[in-house]
């Protein structure tokens, strides 16, 4: 039996927005799904939210999802934690979040926070009108056959949550966790990872977004050029809503105007 903290088990029993929501005629407002896992591997997970595209807030948020009780338990305090949100603020949020937010998950349970933060990522992503494949992580070499995982999901999680062992990787992605053959690779993944860290700290998962932000100020003030970073297509999108917001859109509404980007 897995130690469940009582919120996991709260979440569990009692499961908030459970169910879907259909696309909506309200003005102003939009339905985007986000799907993640099969249920043939186990585990699978469909998010919907409806987005007031007014103030790009998150009104409504339902979940779907075939899986275990930390599965359920996971959408659930997924769907509560996002429903109020900005999706620039929602898009932050991640699979730690999720676990911190039940009080702890069991380490070989983690891949259910992990595929709430993925599906709330693609709905996301599907509300920008960015496609899946146009991820940067389905543009890597594929390790894991057993559950079709790319090189750059494992870089991913390996950073997010500081892993250390392929057996981890295993429980929050599933990587590996099927012939085991990709053990090895994965460890070499880890190796690199931990490399780059120890060797770019200012580039870790955590303060990527806000490191692009700071290198733009602190070469601005310097009156030199920023250094080059590489961005994930919503990190792109994030730093040009951050400069309509604060630099575009006061002077357009200070003469009746607006902008909106599509």
């Amino acid at each position: 039996m897995w130690d469940y903290t009582e919120k996991v088990m709260e979440h569990f029993y009692n499961p908030k927005n459970q169910g879907a929501l259909e696309a909506t005629e309200e003005t102003g407002k939009k339905v985007v799904t986000g799907e993640v896992g099969s249920i043939a591997c186990g585990d699978a997970l469909k998010l919907h939210l409806k987005i007031d595209e007014t103030s790009q807030k998150i009104v409504d948020a339902r979940f779907q999802t075939f899986g275990c009780a930390s599965a359920i338990a996971s959408s659930s305090a997924l769907t509560d934690m996002i429903i109020g949100m900005s999706v620039d603020q929602a898009i932050k949020v991640t699979n730690r979040d999720i676990a911190e937010f039940l009080g702890g998950l069991p380490e070989e349970k983690m891949h259910c926070s992990v595929m709430g933060a993925e599906a709330l990522e693609a709905a996301i992503y599907s509300y920008k009108g960015i496609e899946v494949e146009a991820h940067e992580e389905d543009e890597s070499t594929l390790i894991c056959k057993c559950f079709g995982v790319t090189e750059n999901r494992i870089r991913k999680v390996v950073k997010q949550n500081k892993l250390t062992t392929a057996e981890q990787v295993t429980n929050y992605i599933k990587a590996g966790g099927g012939c085991s053959t990709c053990y090895a690779d994965i460890d070499d993944i880890i190796a690199t990872v931990w490399s780059e860290i120890e060797n770019e700290p200012e580039t870790s998962y955590d303060d990527y977004n806000g490191g692009v932000a700071t290198d733009i100020a602190v070469a601005k003030e310097a009156g030199s050029e920023p250094p080059v970073r590489h961005l994930t297509p919503m990190q792109k999108i994030n730093l040009i809503q951050q400069v309509i917001e604060s630099e575009i859109r006061p002077f357009l509404k200070a003469d009746g105007g607006d902008i909106e980007l599509y």
